[in-house]
């Protein structure tokens, strides 16, 4: 192990666009598709603008993913933002982001799909009081011993989890639109208004249920030939998403009505249950576990390249920055990111509601540096001297979309969150004092 922990390799570019695909597919679609369209539904006036929301978040993602498509092109780098906030801002900047990655954002996504797959895996068979945090840390440790033992054995899986999750939603989706009588009349609507209010509330949980696109930039020093194939990935990733979230939010409003799918506490066993009857209960817990394991294990891949990069450049932190080359994987920063990870399911198992915890802590810290890798494309595109290998179409108006969206976001996820969110926020302050320790022994570059 000694010999692998010390390797200074760099990343080997194995991921074809369908590797890449895979990881963006498994880390957006997850539990949100299950529990979060009520909200939306409650915000909605007709089934029409319902749908037209889905539709709405799939765009809005696509002008990010566009954006993202230019950056990482022009500069594949596996550490992703990091690389392009540092290039951007600089290496401060850089490092406070790569903290964040490393401590809030994705530990914590990794935690709370533990807890997801926890509290499913609990219906299926208790084990106590800290039921689920016990699931969450077994599934932590058991994919991060994955990716450590290599990145092949890791891409594998995740092709694999993947198209189980697609295909399942996928039938249901279609079974529920085809079978039978619905129970309830989809054309239900009310004298609810869309007013401004109700659109921007049903869009903070509809781009909540998008998120992790973003998380390709990742993977870009490993996509075969990427300077062709990021934009292809990432839009290619984004259009299988929203097709899948329209057909099974069509599902749900042919089942239950507009009015029903308000007032549904439970809305994927319920479209399981009218699909495949009273076992629906248990194929829905089996379908989310599954796709726990699929955003668990991408999250875990995308997550330990930014701390791999940062120790690449931050010398005082340079155990992260070792990558093996027998296993092609930054092994240091995988187990580094497992320890934060579970360290943060014995702060979930304390609390009363776990999942919510780690949406309010990840939620402000997240938002916050994708809007500023949304404002480097204008930096880039100001410095660039040479041809972009991928322009994003209709500059400036479409980064101008997304920027707009990130800063709406931010003061959502600030103003409509909790403690949770104050912690996630002071942990990156405490990044400060770690960034001037790692810069005692920066090597000057010319």
């Amino acid at each position: 192990m000694s010999r692998i922990l010390s390797s200074t390799g760099k990343p080997k570019p194995i991921f074809t666009n369908l590797n890449a695909v895979a990881v963006i597919v498994g880390i957006v679609i997850g539990i949100g598709i299950f529990r979060l369209p009520p909200l939306v539904a409650a915000n909605a006036s007709s089934d029409l603008q319902f749908l037209g929301f889905w539709v709405a978040g799939g765009l809005i993602s696509l002008t990010g993913a566009l954006c993202y498509a230019e950056l990482a092109a022009a500069h594949p780098d596996a550490g992703g933002e990091y690389y392009f906030l540092n290039r951007a801002y600089g290496s401060s900047l850089g490092f406070l982001f790569s903290w964040g990655r490393m401590t809030v954002i994705q530990t914590g996504s990794i935690a709370l799909a533990g807890f997801i797959l926890g509290d499913y895996a609990s219906r299926i068979f208790d084990l106590g009081t800290y039921s689920s945090a016990i699931y969450a840390a077994l599934t932590v440790f058991a994919l991060t011993i994955l990716n450590i033992w290599g990145t092949q054995p890791a891409k594998k899986t995740q092709n694999l989890v993947t198209l189980v999750v697609v295909l399942m939603l996928l039938g249901a989706a279609l079974l529920g639109i085809f079978k039978g009588i619905p129970l309830a009349s989809a054309s239900t609507t009310d004298n609810m208004e869309g007013s401004g209010g109700a659109i921007g509330s049903a869009m903070i949980f509809v781009l909540l249920t998008y998120g992790g696109w973003n998380e390709a930039s990742y993977l870009s020093a490993e996509i075969v030939n990427v300077k062709r194939n990021m934009a292809r990935v990432l839009v290619g990733g984004i259009a299988i998403i929203t097709v899948i979230y329209l057909l099974v939010n069509y599902a749900y409003l042919h089942i239950l009505g507009l009015e029903g799918l308000r007032n549904s506490e439970a809305i994927g066993a319920d479209l399981t249950e009218f699909v495949i009857g009273q076992k629906g209960a248990f194929v829905l817990s089996f379908i989310v576990i599954i796709s726990a394991i699929s955003t668990a294990n991408a999250t875990i891949i995308t997550g330990a390249r930014t701390n791999y990069a940062m120790g690449r450049d931050f010398p005082r932190m340079g155990f992260l920055g070792k990558w093996s080359e027998e296993r092609n994987a930054p092994v240091n920063a995988l187990i580094i990111q497992g320890i934060i990870s579970l360290l943060l399911v014995l702060l979930g198992a304390l609390t009363k509601q776990s999942v919510t915890t780690m949406v309010e802590y990840t939620a402000p810290v997240f938002w916050f540096f994708l809007l500023l890798t949304g404002i480097s494309l204008f930096i880039f595109r100001k410095r660039a001297t040479d041809a972009l290998p991928f322009q994003v179409p209709l500059y400036p108006i479409t980064p101008i979309i997304f920027v707009m969206t990130c800063i709406y976001m931010l003061y959502s996820s600030v103003v409509f969150t909790g403690i949770g969110a104050i912690f996630g926020m002071g942990i990156l302050v405490v990044g400060i004092p770690v960034l001037l320790f790692a810069r005692r022994r920066m090597v000057p570059t010319d």
